[in-house]
């Protein structure tokens, strides 16, 4: 592009760019066009075909243009399922083993020793940094909030929503173990703070023996407090889990009216055929949208314990084909960036769309992979009640992610490190930051 164009120009013309369908308010279309976008104060103000295949080309007339050469024109990302908090702790913390337990009781351990508030923050920024550089819009992100970290963690997470308001949107989402979820004094406390931070009620619970009661005590929780909810459920192998069920089943009995989301889901990927359809029949009642973390589930589940050295045999995600056949919204997000539950990780949504292709194979059919594109997009923005609606339309906002790649394979294929953003129709120049910038918070990292 033109140095006018970087510094944003009153009128620019996006020439013979790509632009799926699904991506662009047609859901359900497979269709990638070739378009010119015009873009104006900062919006889309129309999406033309492209002169190439017989528009007429005047919406260039006197416009800055840049031709994107049949390069893919994608909207900026909704990163529904993170950890903010969390994230960057892997040099201090190392998970020994990488199961799931040893991350609970490695995050616990670094969480008691050094989540000031000046650490939280320091990591929070570094994360939203390179969420930005890679062209994320809107995060949510869970908190660990059992007191008294709910006092220092709410307090950093609405300071750092304020300062980045104009670039990411930011949603919290409390989140507390099974005995703390058991206790309704911890719940309300929890719950008084999490309103008052404009916020998400969560949870989560892999496996527990009073499942049933820790989610009626949340979800009634929540509902007198007019909170929405966003629980993790069933991060385990175990078949006998129960969590989601037991949501769907609080959700339908209290008559809760939010917005519910559930994430991870793992367990359902391992149940028999009849408790699945017991539970996605419950899912798709009481209106839960399901959250997939395929790149973190991966890495975790059906890992080896006790020092054993075995290959996994499975791949620790939930049947998120067979739930959006149901009319279940689903979504797939980044969840931990370098802590003991994700060693890698950068808060990138193309890396987890293109992990997530793999993992879950929703690239065949053909056709519909576009579509499941929307799935860190406007799926998740809506029914998160997100402003960033991941959607090109006329009069949406230009934040934009444009590639070189011009298919599906093409952008499948490679990070796409050339990517530019777009954000209000001016291409940013925010680069990743340098992993040394946390050094004084990890002391001697060299093992690692």
């Amino acid at each position: 592009m033109t140095a006018t164009t970087a510094a944003g120009a009153s009128r620019l013309v996006l020439k013979n760019a790509r632009l799926p369908d699904a991506l662009a308010g047609k859901p359900t279309s497979a269709a990638v066009p070739r378009v010119d976008i015009t873009i104006a104060d900062g919006l889309i103000a129309a999406i033309e075909p492209s002169s190439e295949d017989g528009g007429d080309g005047s919406a260039a007339t006197g416009a800055d243009t840049h031709d994107m050469r049949d390069g893919l024109v994608l909207p900026a990302f909704v990163d529904i399922h993170t950890h903010l908090d969390k994230g960057h702790i892997w040099p201090r913390k190392p998970n020994p083993d990488g199961t799931w337990m040893n991350a609970l009781l490695s995050v616990a351990e670094d969480r008691e020793r050094h989540w000031s508030a000046s650490d939280v923050e320091r990591r929070m920024e570094f994360s939203l940094q390179a969420a930005y550089a890679h062209g994320t819009a809107a995060i949510r992100t869970h908190l660990d909030s059992a007191p008294p970290q709910h006092g220092i963690t709410w307090d950093v997470f609405e300071k750092v929503r304020e300062r980045w308001a104009d670039r990411i949107e930011l949603q919290g989402v409390s989140l507390l173990g099974p005995d703390h979820l058991l206790d309704k004094n911890i719940v309300a406390e929890v719950v008084r703070r999490t309103k008052a931070g404009n916020g998400v009620m969560g949870g989560a619970i892999a496996d527990h023996p009073e499942t049933k009661t820790a989610m009626r005590n949340v979800v009634e929780a929540a509902g007198e407090a007019g909170l929405d909810l966003d629980i993790h459920c069933d991060e385990t192998g175990n078949r006998e889990a129960s969590a989601l069920y037991w949501l769907a089943e609080a959700v339908i009995e209290t008559g809760y009216k939010g917005r519910v989301a559930a994430g991870h889901c793992c367990a359902l990927a391992v149940q028999d055929e009849a408790t699945f359809q017991k539970t996605l029949e419950r899912v798709a009642r009481a209106g839960i949208a399901v959250i997939s973390l395929p790149m973190c589930n991966m890495y975790l589940q059906d890992r080896a314990e006790n020092g054993a050295r075995t290959t996994p045999r499975w791949r620790g995600v939930a049947p998120l084909r067979e739930l959006a056949e149901a009319g279940v919204p689903v979504a797939i997000a980044s969840d931990n960036t370098r802590d003991p539950f994700y060693a890698y990780g950068d808060l990138d949504c193309i890396e987890v769309l293109r992990e997530g292709a793999r993992i879950l194979h929703f690239d065949h059919p053909a056709e519909e992979a576009w579509i499941w594109a929307r799935s860190v997009g406007a799926t998740p923005g809506a029914f998160a009640g997100m402003e960033a609606k991941a959607e090109i339309v006329v009069g949406a906002p230009a934040d934009l992610v444009l590639l070189g790649a011009r298919n599906w394979s093409e952008m499948m294929a490679r990070p796409q490190a050339d990517r530019k953003i777009m954000r209000a129709g001016r291409i940013i120049d925010a680069k990743l930051p340098d992993y040394r910038d946390l050094d004084d918070l990890m002391g001697d990292t060299s093992w690692t």
